[in-house]
């Protein structure tokens, strides 16, 4: 019987976590091949770490108020975008340029979760693929400001960053102003690898607000949506109030990461920066073994790290076999969305093997009521 729970416990856990065993071996068996040396891959690693985990983080309490993952988190991606535009037209350089575009970015991004939530409220059960269609639907709007709105009906001060005809924003904006502004703010040199410590410090005090929040009120609200709405409401629970929140403080964040992101870069592709972030930062948190009802801050760092030195090592050593990098451009797009393929696959068959257990079990437990009944008689 020990044995049998064993084995049971085992296959549970090898279930669980099967995303995150494929990119070990995938990175482990990539890793010599690429020919990268240590330090390298680890300044790599650190950097990548500093400027993305704040966009995963977006995703948690989405998925603890039992929505699943935001890929509506591109709405706040516009918006941190708009702010890092107007930053730039108005030269405000280095930090004040990052906190300026963040004091216009976090309004719009405010609203639009606020727009996001109460379309996601009407599409109870369907939140992911209603999120990602929402993400086109909203990027038009983005494309008819920046491509048209600015500079003819909202001002622009700065003529290298508008188009030839006087309105609209070039394809590629290069931020000078910002750029790596934070990363350099409190650089820490350990040996080889340099750390961007001001980064680190913002995703640390990210960290200590999620679980502050958790132990909240409203936390406790979304972690009881997430567990069962009916309950919830039951209870007395404003669940489509919650359910909003919990989007508004997801496209809030969403803004905020890809401000840290962009000034990272030190450029944005004005017109399609944000169309691939809710992709990329759903990757990160399921490979860390997280699923689209439980998400954790570990699941966070863990996806991070497994994904982006997926993401360094697999081109080289696709160079290095092939003698092609493009080989290894497309393993590394084939597992970035192969992983969310799987990962939802296995959601799905886990919640159905579960409702097919707890079946099992009510019709043992009528039937070993049965049996009782009989044996009285």
């Amino acid at each position: 019987m020990k044995n049998m729970k064993k084995k049971a416990g085992f296959r549970g856990f090898l279930a669980n976590n099967a995303v995150v065993f494929i990119f070990v071996v995938i990175t482990m068996a990539a890793t010599p091949i690429s020919g990268l040396s240590p330090a390298s891959i680890i300044q790599e690693i650190v950097t990548r770490i500093g400027r993305n985990c704040f966009l995963v983080f977006s995703l948690l309490l989405p998925i603890m108020a039992g929505m699943g993952i935001n890929f509506g988190m591109v709405l706040g991606a516009m918006a941190g975008q708009i702010g890092l535009v107007f930053a730039v037209d108005w030269n405000i350089i280095g930090v004040p340029g990052l906190i300026f575009a963040a004091l216009i970015g976090v309004p719009i991004a405010a609203g639009l979760g606020w727009i996001g939530g109460q379309v996601l409220n009407r599409a109870r059960g369907r939140e992911m693929v209603t999120g990602y269609i929402l993400g086109f639907f909203m990027d038009g709007f983005y494309q008819l400001i920046v491509l048209y709105l600015m500079g003819s009906v909202i001002p622009v001060h700065s003529l290298n960053i508008t188009l030839s005809r006087g309105y609209g924003i070039r394809n590629t904006l290069t931020m000078d102003s910002v750029r790596q502004s934070l990363d350099r703010l409190l650089p820490l040199r350990l040996g080889p690898v340099t750390l961007p410590m001001a980064n680190y410090l913002i995703i640390g005090a990210l960290c200590l607000f999620i679980i502050w929040f958790r132990k909240t009120k409203l936390g406790q609200d979304m972690r009881a949506l997430g567990q069962d709405q009916p309950v919830a409401h039951a209870a007395g629970i404003p669940v489509d109030k919650t359910r909003i929140i919990a989007i508004i403080i997801s496209t809030v964040l969403a803004s905020l990461g890809q401000i840290i992101f962009l000034q990272n870069m030190g450029n944005m592709a004005t017109y399609n920066a944000h169309k691939q972030t809710g992709f990329f930062a759903a990757a990160a948190i399921l490979v860390g073994g997280a699923s689209v009802s439980r998400a954790t801050i570990p699941n966070v760092f863990i996806g991070t790290l497994l994904l982006h030195l997926m993401y360094i090592v697999v081109p080289r050593a696709g160079t290095n076999l092939f003698g092609s990098a493009m080989i290894g451009e497309y393993f590394r797009d084939a597992f970035s969305y192969g992983v969310i393929a799987l990962a939802l696959a296995l959601h799905a068959w886990r919640k159905r093997a579960n409702i097919e257990l707890a079946r099992s079990g009510l019709r043992g437990g009528g039937q070993k009521e049965g049996d009782k009944e009989g044996t009285a008689c």
